[in-house]
């Protein structure tokens, strides 16, 4: 058994260097288990399992947080989170809301008057109400983005771990954990007007609640990420679009490569995981090799996920589809290669099995053991014979098999398993 120290303060607001006792498990020195998934490729993902005594951290409170992080240095180190830390606060600890980042003029009301499609058109805004807008979300990025650099783990400590209102943002980092924590609404203060989106136009929010960008070999396990405080749902409606606050859940982009996503619950959003942000980003190619699975997805509109290029395992995850407004599950994108294994979906009646996937551009897409509703279903077959008319049919071979995965379990069991496991204070 290893003799670890009895935890000691060392005198810096909100941060603690805390080693655990002997007795007690450790999740911040836990590494993800061989096999599990593409971030155990190679030499796997440790995070910062190897840190020293003086950079393991348990942080209280957003400045405590941000001195943990470091900048987003690549030093071994260990982020214990304990209980709720909000991202909108001064460093004084006190309470920001969107009226404090507010500056160089904006408000929305003016910024609504000057952007009105029936006055300005479909340009792109500029003008000093864009340009306040602007320097008005740069102050309120300042708070709540917060950067994870190489060989780290964050951790929550117990079951009511909560960062609240950040945007954690793994930007060409490696070896990354990110386990037992509830990552809430991250909110966007000054959504920006995009009038040629859609066609009609739509409101564009700058934050998800966790970004992969340029990262290589993390795991995410055990979170739970919602909008849970700011459902978009009950936003005012501007130029006839809704006012979005947030953008993604979780993406995984820009080249982002080896990841697995397990035992996590994704929960009341719009566009909940984005895997490759652009048809023309063929750098991509051979990368964004992502696992998904043991995960939740619930009351979740769209992207869960939607994948340009990746080759993406999706097993053993469960689907709770609610609401009138949802749109598709499996977003099949540009050389997007997914091989979905014995995921459960549940929804209501007016969802037919052929909406749970949508294809842009897309190819192939290989999928078993599928159940809806508890009754098994050819799920490829049905989406082929349902759009023939409107799209080409996708094929089933996607040109890889998976290795690196734990045991499968069939759908069902892994639908019960799933819902009692998955999610932030859950793990076992």
């Amino acid at each position: 058994m290893r003799i670890r120290q009895l935890a000691v303060a060392v005198g810096l607001l909100g941060v603690l260097c805390v080693p655990a006792h002997a007795e007690t498990r450790d999740l911040g020195r836990d590494t993800l288990p061989a096999n599990d998934g593409w971030a155990a490729e190679g030499e796997g993902t440790t995070g910062g399992a190897a840190a020293d005594a003086g950079r393991v951290y348990t942080v209280t409170d957003r400045a405590g947080l941000v001195r943990a992080l470091d900048g987003g240095s690549d030093t071994p180190k260990i982020i214990r989170i304990a209980g709720t830390i909000d991202a909108n606060t001064d460093d004084d600890g006190d309470r920001l809301d969107c009226a404090d980042y507010a500056t160089g003029g904006y408000s929305l009301k003016k910024y609504l008057a000057a952007y009105d499609p029936r006055t300005w058109g479909a340009a792109k805004p500029s003008g000093p109400q864009e340009e306040a807008r602007q320097a008005s979300a740069a102050k309120q990025a300042e708070r709540i983005v917060l950067p994870v650099g190489s060989n780290t783990t964050i951790v929550g400590l117990g079951d009511k771990a909560v960062l609240k209102g950040a945007s954690l943002q793994v930007r060409n980092a490696d070896n990354v954990i990110i386990r037992n924590l509830e990552l809430r609404d991250a909110y966007d203060c000054f959504p920006v007007w995009q009038p040629n989106t859609g066609g009609l136009g739509d409101w564009k929010a700058a934050y998800d609640n966790l970004w992969l960008a340029g990262a290589t070999h993390v795991w995410v396990d055990h979170i739970t990420a919602s909008d849970r405080g700011h459902p978009d749902a009950k936003e005012p409606t501007y130029f006839a679009r809704n006012y979005l606050r947030h953008d993604g859940l979780l993406d995984i982009t820009n080249g982002s490569d080896l990841v697995t996503v397990s035992w996590s619950r994704f929960a009341d959003h719009d566009k909940a995981m984005l895997i490759g942000n652009s048809d023309t980003a063929t750098g991509d190619r051979g990368k964004l090799r992502v696992t998904l699975h043991h995960n939740a997805f619930e009351s979740v509109v769209q992207r869960a996920p939607r994948v340009r290029f990746g080759q993406v395992h999706v097993y053993n995850n469960r689907y709770d589809i609610t609401g009138d407004d949802y749109r598709y599950s499996l977003g099949v994108s540009t050389e997007s290669r997914i091989h979905a294994e014995n995921n459960a979906f549940h929804a209501p009646g007016h969802v037919e099995v052929a909406d749970l996937v949508k294809s842009w551009n897309g190819s192939a897409l290989h999928q078993s053991g599928t159940l809806f509703n508890g009754f098994p279903v050819d799920l490829l077959m049905i989406y082929n014979a349902y759009n023939s008319g409107s799209e080409r049919d996708l094929t089933d071979d996607v040109g890889w098999t998976p290795v690196l995965h734990g045991p499968v379990d069939s759908a069902a069991a892994a639908d019960r398993a799933v819902a009692r496991g998955a999610g932030a204070g859950r793990i076992p």
